[in-house]
């Protein structure tokens, strides 16, 4: 028997364009997203699972199958359609029905402001490399904090820093579709950290009752022998993905040691990082006074030495083993045989989360708490009988669990757990053929169905262990 800690968090998570649909509903405004998809005119997301319309019937079934955690997002542009200016009242309001639904079936919302939805004017002005883009996105942050601090609990600041960088600038499948600019990715993820820490000082110094984190996206990085080359390309990866953040995150500034090599990246890559005094000043306050720490964790990854230009192959379609992840004066990733991996080319390996969560317990002692704030399989359910057979979800899940129970077993202090996702989503780069919901969606008729997977997890819920 492996019992949860008490009051542990048997969350689920969905974040508002994947889940809310209703792009062009009761004035939302444009995010980056919506001309991008249209001109591509592969995949539509103007629907999506239609959470804007069906989150009662969603939170209600979300209580029932034992979920007391729900990560949601508030999209920027339903409150403010420019990303600035005069509110739109009816997504302020949308907003408040949403939270309460929340609280009335005893789901706790943990609460995102900014998740990979840019409003598109801001966009068009530099996205995150823009310092009106910061300030709108703390005006943004402060009028949430008014408006619905009063019965929200847990807010996230910013989600996967990491993941919009990568997305936007190196591997060039978000806007603006920049392939391997990583001084542009590395100057982002500093401004980003920065616009964090602002909006967790705001949030402390105005006295709210609640608690505030930001969620990284932590992949391990291992290398692939014992070659000193190989572990130097491990450390490097390592470093730009996870520890340049973290250090900002909980130290307030970067180490010499991250310092180093990123700024030997940077060379290599023709680029340098501008900071101000004051960047640091917002950081260190923010590394004090931050609650809690989100962990998103899907793989770890293997790393050889690579000496060639940078080069990249995202798969997005499924198609097993045509992933391809170089960057120059980084390292390669490649395949470990003895790790199986998803028809996406990510590595199964629960061990991978269990070594992060202990690292961060070690190198950063003044941590508080962590949240596992999305895990999840993502796979090519197919409805049978009005459900899905997902026993190998069940099978991954059960293992990322086992793993936050070893690391909790070590010392570290995890709170909660919440699967991505509650109900199959619109993906960012895959559209609908890549499915992670508890609940299956028709996307034709946005009729829910449980997978298998949701009743495994509600008998868990219920015992508080392991099952």
């Amino acid at each position: 028997m492996q019992k949860f800690p008490k009051n542990f968090i048997f969350g689920a998570a969905t974040a508002a364009y994947q889940a809310e649909g209703a792009t062009q509903v009761d004035g939302k405004g444009k995010t980056y997203w919506d001309d991008y998809l249209e001109e591509q005119g592969v995949f539509d997301p103007s629907t999506a699972s239609d959470f804007y319309h069906k989150y009662r019937e969603d939170i209600e079934q979300a209580h029932a199958f034992g979920i007391n955690g729900i990560r949601i997002s508030i999209a920027w542009t339903r409150l403010f359609p420019e990303g600035k200016g005069a509110p739109n009242q009816s997504g302020v309001s949308y907003y408040h029905d949403l939270i309460d639904a929340c609280l009335a079936q005893g789901v706790e919302p943990f609460v995102t402001l900014h998740h990979f939805d840019t409003p598109a004017p801001l966009y068009k002005k530099g996205d995150w490399l823009s310092s009106e883009m910061i300030e709108a996105y703390v005006a943004f942050s402060d009028f949430c904090f008014k408006e619905y601090g009063h019965k929200v609990n847990y807010w996230i600041t910013i989600n996967e820093p990491w993941s919009v960088v990568a997305g936007q600038y190196i591997i060039g499948h978000f806007p603006p579709n920049i392939h391997y600019d990583i001084p542009k990715a590395i100057q982002s993820m500093h401004n980003m950290m920065v616009a964090h820490a602002r909006v967790v000082k705001l949030y402390k110094e105005q006295g709210y009752s609640g608690e505030i984190g930001i969620v990284h996206i932590l992949e391990s990085k291992y290398p692939i022998s014992e070659l000193p080359e190989d572990q130097d390309a491990a450390v490097r990866e390592h470093i730009l993905a996870n520890r340049f953040m973290l250090d900002a995150t909980f130290t307030g500034t970067y180490s010499a040691e991250v310092m180093n090599v990123i700024e030997d990246i940077l060379k290599k890559n023709q680029g340098e990082l501008r900071t101000e005094p004051r960047d640091f000043e917002y950081l260190s306050y923010a590394a004090d006074k931050i609650d809690f720490l989100g962990i998103n964790y899907y793989a770890s990854h293997f790393l050889k030495a690579y000496d060639g230009e940078s080069m990249i192959h995202h798969n997005g379609t499924g198609e097993k083993g045509s992933s391809v992840f170089a960057l120059k004066g980084i390292g390669e990733r490649v395949n470990n045989p003895l790790i199986p991996t998803t028809d996406w080319d990510w590595p199964i390996f629960p061990q991978g989360l269990e070594d992060m969560l202990v690292s961060i317990k070690e190198m950063y002692p003044n941590y508080k708490k962590i949240y596992v704030t999305e895990n999840g399989m993502g796979d090519k359910d197919v409805l049978i009988e009005e459900t899905v057979q997902d026993d190998a979800r069940i099978d991954y899940v059960r293992q990322h669990l086992a793993a936050i129970l070893k690391a909790v077993a070590r010392g570290v202090n995890v709170q909660g757990y919440f699967i991505w996702s509650l109900m199959d989503v619109f993906s960012w780069t895959n559209g609908y053929n890549k499915r992670y919901g508890l609940f299956y969606v028709n996307f034709e008729t946005q009729e829910r169905y449980p997978k298998k997977s949701a009743y495994w997890y509600k008998e868990m819920a219920m015992k508080n262990e392991l099952v």
